[in-house]
């Protein structure tokens, strides 16, 4: 089995989660930099923009980074449940003074088919490339791995990791259901285990034929620790990254990571159309209380809901948002990245 830590030369089992919209190359480049894995997600930005966030990472750090992509199925604009969605969330727009789009976009375009973005992965070749919602087919996985890529694949149940295994992928991350941001499922539509992060790590371990990354619920060395003792190899932490300074997080997501509401995070498929953790906002709860419509296909539904949150901001609402967080989030520490991994690497050892 993949000696990942040696492998990759990490001085600290600590791996940084990519956080598409929050991560940075000054993020991901402190992280590595301090003996962790520093991750930058890409699944939000164009060719262009991820060529240049790679190549900025690398100006900023010499050690080896891992690079997110989603493998979502793409989505089909113009269905009537985008309509009814539009339609189910206009009584908010108008509460903010403000219009709803007529038609949803997709925003975000899966890898799955993104032959562009797959060949700028084989030519700048970062350490890692991991995978979320989804993997590729075997031979890109197979072609990406030839190249002396690492690859992970995210995973929230047992037969998930089978398929990821099947794809040939080298390293599973366990995403507990405690995990802040989105789910990694498969099929967003299966039932949900909602297999907490021990058990997940437990169920793999007991069978691996690959490494085993926890993820899901880990803010501090302590929780570090226990992951390991539970076979991990490393620990992957998202939500405590969030309030370091070099993170892209608004201020507003700030203020909520601070605020007595962190301690109240609930999965949805609200903002997204997919199933994701966050700190509950007058969106979610308003969709919790619809019962004649389903959030659009995700992306679509993720299209409205940041105009919907940008209604809230022009009439000076900053507090209303994607606030991706785990259910830790109330241990999250406000501290420049280095300092954050030389911390918990501290408490580790305690």
């Amino acid at each position: 089995m993949l000696d990942l830590i040696a492998q990759l030369g990490l001085t600290h089992p600590i791996i940084q989660s990519p956080m598409a919209g929050v991560s940075t190359p000054q993020l991901a480049a402190a992280v590595s930099n301090a003996g962790g894995l520093g991750s930058l997600g890409i699944g939000a930005s164009t060719v262009a923009q991820a060529r240049e966030a790679i190549e900025a990472t690398r100006q900023l750090t010499s050690r080896p980074f891992n690079v997110n992509v989603f493998c979502h199925a793409p989505a089909t604009p113009g269905s009537a449940r985008d309509a009814a969605w539009i339609a189910a969330l206009t009584p908010l727009f108008k509460q903010q003074s403000s219009e709803p789009p007529t038609q949803l976009r997709e925003i975000y375009r899966s890898f799955l088919g993104d032959e562009e973005s797959f060949q700028l992965l084989l030519d700048l070749k970062p350490a890692v490339v991991s995978f979320h919602f989804n993997v590729p087919p075997p031979a890109q996985v197979g072609a990406l791995r030839a190249a002396g890529i690492i690859t992970f694949a995210s995973v929230t149940c047992v037969e998930e990791a089978a398929q990821a295994t099947a794809a040939g992928v080298d390293v599973l991350v366990a995403q507990g259901h405690e995990a802040g941001g989105h789910r990694g499922m498969f099929d967003p539509d299966a039932l949900d285990e909602a297999l907490s992060m021990p058990v997940l790590v437990r169920r793999l371990v007991r069978d691996a034929t690959r490494p085993v990354i926890a993820a899901g619920g880990i803010m501090d060395g302590q929780g570090i620790r226990a992951a390991l003792d539970l076979g991990a190899v490393a620990a992957q932490l998202g939500t405590a990254f969030v309030l370091c300074p070099e993170s892209a997080a608004a201020e507003g997501y700030r203020t909520a990571m601070k605020g007595p509401g962190n301690a109240h995070t609930r999965m949805t498929r609200a903002l997204s159309g997919r199933p994701a953790r966050g700190i509950v906002n007058p969106l979610i709860d308003y969709a919790d209380t619809l019962t004649d419509a389903d959030p659009a296909d995700y992306p679509l539904a993720y299209d409205i809901a940041k105009q919907l949150f940008a209604a809230y901001a022009a009439q000076g609402r900053t507090d209303v948002g994607a606030f991706w967080a785990g259910r830790g989030a109330p241990l999250a520490r406000e501290l420049p990245a280095q300092a954050l991994v030389s911390l918990l690497a501290e408490e580790m050892t305690r």
